[in-house]
């Protein structure tokens, strides 16, 4: 199955769990996992250079994302959980004082790979930080927006994405 079909079939999946959105599934070992919960976003600064080319603050003004664990490995851990949701982030510049707010309100289906690694394949705007030299996109605190599927290194660090249909938009800009 090639990689378009994939991240079809699985939307088409995120979007038959959400719709279930009071569910409770059931584990392959007959465990029921606790429902939707929810999965607040931390404030958190970066220092010049690290996204942006001064520091910047992102703080969450409305945060309704909840999770569901779809699948657990054996010692209980995360396999795949799903992830949907109303959030706006407040972007500042710290140097200037100069904010902005974007919606970050995408729905991600989330995969945990045993080596560490991360992939979400995700629909709607994801707002997503890259490091320089770590990743698809230049160094900047970025909304990526359409059907996408994004792939985390072990580290969380390199970021790779491949876009179905999308756009993205350096948050950066916005605020310099």
């Amino acid at each position: 199955m090639n990689w378009k079909k994939k991240v079809g079939a699985v939307l088409a999946a995120v979007v038959a769990v959400t719709s279930l959105s009071d569910a409770t599934p059931a584990a392959a070992d007959g465990r029921t996992h606790g429902g939707w919960i929810p999965a607040p976003q931390e404030a958190f600064e970066q220092p010049a250079g690290a996204r942006c080319d001064f520091p910047v603050r992102v703080q969450p003004v409305v945060d309704e994302v909840r999770k569901l664990v779809l699948a657990e490995y054996p010692d209980g851990s995360p396999r795949r959980e799903l992830y949907t949701g109303a959030l706006v982030d407040e972007v500042t510049n710290l140097d200037t004082g100069a904010v902005t707010r974007v919606d970050a309100s995408g729905t991600s289906l989330v995969e945990y790979a045993a080596d560490g690694s991360m992939t979400w394949y995700a629909t709607g705007p994801v707002l997503l930080g890259f490091r320089e030299n770590a990743g698809s996109l230049p160094r900047g605190i970025w909304i990526v927006d359409g059907v996408y599927v994004v792939e985390f290194d072990p580290t969380y660090v390199h970021k790779t994405i491949t876009m179905v249909r999308g756009t993205t938009h350096n948050v950066c800009t916005d605020v310099s």
